[in-house]
């Protein structure tokens, strides 16, 4: 007993946890004292099979935060182009648009794995950090934008050093125990679902605001000479409040060596939930830690991500710019403020939807079966797009919302499978660099689909006469291709997945 004593006194020396002994009812679990993991784990152990209601909410405002500036412009991208008068033609705007909208995702591709890696290194928490800091700043200087080419180096530099997603995926699996994982990772997808969703509905109700407001703001106020600066403000004014709240948000990373007798991994307190085929099979996660590149059940789950990634973010442009354009150029002639409405909907049902629907969905069909099932119905509902142009209101409201509704959450019904195949396919000390290699390939596939989805726009609408997938026939059937090949990548032999995770 003297000996235990001294060594629970010892700041270096491996405690024992004694009520995560009796919670597990087998083994004993070591923690060392000022190891902020180990404090995390030992906290995880001594609530028991509770939901960490606390922790959970951290994930959920740092997703946001990252995730509401992405497409918070692709509302009011269409008429912030045409007053920078960059644009000779009103058929090129989409063209110009579609590179402002590629430069957050082209930074973002550079620097992803490099803050992975840090994550790893120095803790998931500074590098959240810095991300939300610079949310804050430099979306608003994108708001105040006076020329085309700041617009693209705002963005980009919002991009470049805003690496949090990664680092927060990595943070929601090791925060909660192994049978709350999925609902950690749909915390995430979900609250970046609503980010894409309600970041656009912001930048369409509170874009040009002295038009749509005169009675709150003169003609003579800094938001009517920069018309697009108040979602943009709003945006890093939350962003700000949750870079305060961090003060209170615990380390994950453990800051030690782990030795024979003292097991400080996330694996080490999930050991008691897996059969001995499982433990021989994790035995050799030193293969997988030597090379990500080697670890074909990441590669395949990151390559199919990318796919996904690329058909979304092409979507959610395409989306903002087809309802905006003018009827005669096969678009909706949807107002801004009309399109914020349609995405606040949609955003709305997605928290319904993750909070009570997908959890049991995933239970019943797994996340690679739901996936599967998102994937083939998204088809159908892309093909009708093109024609809610016959349609007049209010049927054209009804029948929007709804398609908007089921497109974007099936989106995150296949997102999600995503993030659970990634982070079970590498063990914790890699999860960092595992999210910041996925990071690196969605943001250049994220990166590419603005852009690509522009140019495609723009000619699409220069074809409204064609023979063959007439004006944006072509752009809703081009977006059906990549979701059709995302649904082929989801078999075998292309996604390889460990037994572990092949529950369904």
């Amino acid at each position: 007993m003297g000996e235990q004593a001294a060594a629970e006194s010892s700041p270096s020396a491996p405690l024992l946890d004694k009520t995560a002994t009796g919670a597990a009812g087998v083994g004993c679990y070591y923690y060392v004292e000022g190891c902020p993991g180990c404090a995390v784990d030992r906290r995880k152990a001594e609530r028991g099979p509770g939901i960490p209601y606390g922790s959970f909410l951290f994930v959920w405002i740092v997703t946001l935060c990252t995730a509401l500036p992405i497409s918070s412009l692709f509302p009011f991208l269409y008429f912030m182009i045409r007053d920078l008068h960059v644009a000779k033609r009103t058929e090129d705007i989409g063209f110009y648009a579609g590179f402002v909208g590629a430069s957050f995702m082209f930074g973002r591709c550079l620097t992803s794995t490099a803050w992975g890696i840090a994550a790893d290194r120095i803790g998931r928490k500074p590098v959240v950090v810095f991300g939300i800091f610079a949310v804050v700043i430099f979306n608003a200087l994108f708001g105040l934008s006076v020329t085309y080419w700041m617009a693209i180096a705002t963005r980009f530099l919002l991009g470049a050093l805003n690496g949090l997603l990664g680092p927060i995926k990595a943070y929601a699996i090791e925060i909660c125990r192994p049978e709350h994982e999925a609902l950690a990772l749909s915390l995430v997808s979900t609250a970046w679902g609503i980010g894409l969703i309600i970041g656009p509905a912001l930048g369409g109700f509170l874009s040009q605001p002295a038009e749509k407001f005169p009675n709150v703001f003169s003609p003579d106020s800094l938001f009517a000479r920069f018309p697009y600066f108040l979602p943009c403000l709003c945006i890093s004014v939350f962003a700000a409040a949750v870079l305060i709240s961090c003060i209170w948000m615990p380390e994950t990373l453990h800051k030690h060596q782990a030795s024979v007798n003292s097991y400080q991994t996330v694996e080490a307190l999930e050991s008691h939930l897996v059969d001995q085929k499982e433990k021989v099979e994790q035995s050799g996660s030193s293969d997988r830690k030597k090379s990500l590149l080697s670890n074909w059940p990441l590669m395949s789950s990151i390559i199919l991500y990318c796919v996904f990634s690329f058909h979304d973010m092409a979507y959610t442009e395409i989306f903002s710019l087809w309802a905006e354009s003018d009827r005669k150029y096969g678009g909706l002639s949807l107002s801004s403020e009309d399109v914020g409405q349609v995405l606040s909907i949609t955003g709305a049902s997605l928290l319904v939807y993750q909070l009570f629907i997908y959890p049991r969905i995933n239970k019943v069909l797994g996340h690679i079966k739901a996936s599967r099932i998102a994937a083939i119905v998204c088809i159908p509902i892309l093909f009708a797009y093109p024609y809610m142009t016959y349609l007049s209101e209010p049927g054209l409201s009804i029948i929007l919302n709804i398609a908007s509704v089921i497109k974007n959450n099936l989106g995150v019904t296949i997102i999600t499978g995503c993030f659970i195949l990634q982070n079970n396919a590498v063990p914790q000390d890699q999860r960092g660099a595992a999210n910041g290699l996925a990071m690196t390939g969605m943001s250049f596939f994220k990166a590419v689909a603005p852009a690509g989805a522009g140019i495609v726009f723009s000619w699409a609408q220069k074809r409204q006469d064609a023979f063959f997938l007439p004006g944006d026939q072509m752009v809703f059937f081009l977006l059906n291709v990549f979701e059709l090949l995302g649904l082929i990548f989801t078999f075998k032999p292309f996604l390889a997945v460990l037994e572990q995770q092949d529950t369904k």
